[in-house]
């Protein structure tokens, strides 16, 4: 079942508030399914789908012959386009769950910590790597046919290998619309602070200052809690915000590079290339066209 959302469909999954999780397996030959977003989680394993577009937020990429990402939340538009694919016997294994089959206070076990930081992780999509594919493959291969406690238990034993396993972030955060609620206040403050003046010029010093701290011991702080730059956090916010508006408005290229905090159309039409392997024209023009095939 499927409403419009914000120039994507909303999907009313299938899940049933009576299951743990949803799952389908499918051979098709081509991709159809329309850019859309929907409240459950979803598992999506792709095999035989080399040239498959897959698009998730802001993130457009080609897969290889085995493709494997877990996503969360409303806003997260998402879709598998044709593209390149020749394939005729694509397989595809989609598992949707809902964010409540943790339960209350589950997820706040150390056991279950790992997996946790993954489903925060998936706000923004996540791809795994070939090596962690091959590690849950066979489960995978076989839960589709399992059924009752024990698929239950196979189920979160996959997503227990996979919170342990390399995964990539796919979408930026801004695109997204998420906000990092797990960590400190102080950070928080930062995050706030920048998601409200990241069209103005943002110092270091100033930062700093403003969370009272020296500039040096700012700078290491926000790179261990980020794991960026100010500097590469800066431009990921900007651009976020930028491919949102390149999306959703009809204001030029100029009009929304200003706007995002960049002072120079040359240096963002540099990063933006740098970062999305296109030109921010080409990101607007590659994007309005999956919205109208799919």
């Amino acid at each position: 079942m499927e409403k419009q959302y914000e120039d994507a469909i909303y999907e009313i999954t299938p899940l049933s508030e009576k299951d743990c999780f949803y799952i389908i397996e499918r051979y098709k030959s081509e991709c159809t399914f329309p850019l859309h977003s929907h409240a459950e989680y979803e598992l999506n394993f792709v095999e035989n789908g080399c040239g498959i577009q897959r698009i998730v937020g802001d993130s457009i990429e080609e897969i290889g012959d085995y493709d494997l990402t877990l996503i969360a939340g409303r806003e997260l538009k998402h879709a598998w386009k044709q593209h390149k694919c020749t394939s005729k016997k694509i397989r595809e294994i989609t598992i949707q769950f809902s964010s409540d089959l943790f339960f209350g206070s589950l997820l706040t076990k150390n056991q279950f910590n790992s997996i946790r930081h993954m489903l925060e992780k998936a706000r923004v999509g996540c791809s795994f790597s070939m090596n962690a594919i091959m590690k849950v493959y066979s489960m995978l291969d076989k839960l589709a046919s399992e059924q009752g406690f024990y698929a239950v238990l196979k189920f979160l034993s996959i997503l227990y290998e996979l919170s342990l396993c390399e995964s990539r972030s796919l979408s930026s955060s801004s695109f997204a619309c998420v906000s990092d609620s797990a960590d400190s206040r102080r950070v928080q403050k930062i995050y706030a602070y920048i998601n409200r003046n990241y069209a103005k010029e943002i110092r270091l010093n100033q930062l700093a200052e403003f969370v009272g701290m020296s500039p040096t011991a700012f700078s290491r702080f926000f790179s261990q809690r980020t794991g960026k730059s100010l500097s590469d956090y800066l431009i990921e916010i900007r651009l976020g915000h930028a491919v949102r508006m390149l999306v959703n408005t009809t204001q030029s290229v100029s009009e929304i590079c200003f706007e995002c905090g960049f002072n120079n159309i040359s240096n963002f039409n540099r990063i933006f290339k740098r970062k999305k392997g296109c030109s921010p024209k080409e990101f607007r023009n590659n994007y309005q066209r999956i919205k109208k095939i799919i």
